[in-house]
């Protein structure tokens, strides 16, 4: 996550009692200069943009009654202020919104209420583009949702902040292949689409900000969730798909809740409807170092998860490492 003070620059900074016509000194001296905080004790106070500041000195009257007072009198007492670790996305989208005569002017970045710099709209745009880029290169062409850069970077993330509670869920499409088989590809992605709509309306829309959906490739997804009340989570998740799956089903195979298909033998069998797999490791009860071992314990619990007919969720017992602890079966 890219923060906004990643970004900041310094900037000249004026105090309530400069005159106008210091300010203009300044713009004059420094061509390229298009704003300047004021401050008080290095608390922002009011932000002077070069535009709107000769707009109002160049009105009649304004250079006689402004360059030779405050000012306090020509400043914007309410410039958009932000902290320092904001995400640089939420910032744009909040700079982005301000009235048309605003647009353009910096953002004011403080950190712990007093001021560290600026950003300007420009350096800010040319930001946003390069995280669009790198996010199209590394997300998921399907789905949209982060991919497999992604998905390492946050879990290194939690591995390396030993305090972070985190709920790694590992989701897996359970006879997806024979799906495929039968219904065709196009039916099947659009499938992996519902799942992608499904974990972020349950998971992503949360109060926590933290959480995280990724997708592996195929019918493989993670999510990631920055506490151990997972069962909930995985409930809904399971209810939710169990609810759209019927869409995707003719009526006959539906009814029936199975199909009939080649195994993966090249066998003709009855092949149950398509369901999903949790598996979720948490570190409630154990630190872990590396992703290979989160990675390993995930698809062991995996293998357990599509014994059972149905969707099901098994959470691993890290106090019991060799067991896998079953903490509900929903089935279709």
């Amino acid at each position: 996550m890219l923060r906004i003070g990643d970004i900041l620059e310094k900037g000249p900074v004026v105090s309530l009692t400069t005159k106008s016509s210091e300010v203009n000194t300044l713009f004059e001296n420094h061509p390229h200069l298009e704003g300047i905080v004021v401050a008080v004790e290095n608390k922002p106070v009011g932000l002077v943009m070069k535009a709107q500041f000769y707009r109002k000195i160049s009105s009649k009257y304004g250079f006689d009654l402004f360059m030779g007072r405050s000012i306090e009198l020509v400043m914007d007492t309410t410039p958009l202020i932000v902290d320092y670790y904001d995400e640089i996305t939420k910032v744009s989208s909040r700079a982005m919104n301000r009235s048309q005569e605003k647009l353009y002017d910096y953002v004011v970045v403080t950190r712990q209420h007093e001021l560290c710099g600026i950003v300007s709209i420009k350096n800010l745009l040319i930001k946003l583009a390069e995280i669009q880029v790198n996010k199209a290169m590394y997300t998921n062409p399907l789905s949209g949702l982060p991919g497999n850069v992604f998905i390492e970077k946050k879990m290194l993330d939690y591995l390396s902040n030993s305090n972070q509670p985190f709920s790694l869920l590992y989701i897996d499409l359970d006879h997806f292949k024979e799906y495929n088989d039968i219904y065709g590809f196009n039916k099947g992605d659009l499938l992996l689409k519902e799942i992608t709509s499904i974990l972020s309306k349950v998971i992503l829309n949360k109060e926590f900000s933290n959480t995280f959906v990724g997708h592996i490739g195929g019918d493989d997804f993670v999510a990631i969730l920055p506490h151990h009340r997972f069962h909930q989570i995985c409930q809904l998740i399971i209810t939710e798909f169990n609810i759209h799956l019927k869409h995707y089903y003719h009526e006959t195979d539906w009814k029936n809740k199975f199909v009939y298909a080649k195994d993966r033998n090249g066998q003709h069998n009855k092949i149950p409807l398509v369901s999903l797999s949790i598996a979720v490791v948490t570190n409630q009860h154990t630190q872990y170092l590396t992703i290979d071992e989160i990675s390993k314990i995930a698809a062991n619990v995996k293998k357990e998860c599509k014994k059972h007919v149905g969707s099901c969720y098994i959470c691993h017992d890290a106090i019991k490492p060799n067991c896998c602890e079953k903490e509900t079966i929903i089935t279709h």
